[in-house]
């Protein structure tokens, strides 16, 4: 059976998540503390959100945490570091590597000095 897709197109696009500003994030929690108990469902519903959501938002506008409103897996992305920097964070993680590969081979090399002073003793003690 053939499709009637060209191959490699996907038929339905990805769907994108959405982000939520810090002012609506504040009156969806206040709408939610002011509705009457059986009507706070409603409210989550209506918003297609979770209790969840109010919950996390409540604890940060309480915290006086404005500004961790914002969704940090929604936000932009964090402007990126200098290339210098980056080369240099790079560079220094490659030098930790680096020192702990050659403090291993510095142990194996004298462990491997002292078994063959060992072995080159018991071979003169043969003789």
């Amino acid at each position: 059976m053939t499709s009637t897709t060209p191959a490699g197109s996907d038929p339905a696009p990805r769907p994108k998540r959405r982000t939520f500003s810090p002012e609506y994030k504040l009156q969806i929690v206040a709408e939610y503390d002011a509705a009457p108990k059986n009507e706070k469902g409603a409210v989550l519903r209506r918003e297609r959100l979770y209790h969840s959501h109010v919950k996390e938002w409540r604890a940060a506008r309480d915290a006086g945490a404005l500004e961790k409103l914002v969704d940090r897996r929604t936000s932009p992305a964090r402007p990126k570091k200098p290339a210098a920097e980056a080369e240099n964070e790079k560079l220094r993680r490659q030098v930790e590597r680096l020192e702990k590969e050659l403090a291993r081979n510095k142990a194996a090399l004298e462990v491997m000095g002292k078994a063959s002073a060992l072995l080159e003793m018991i071979s003169e003690g043969a003789d």
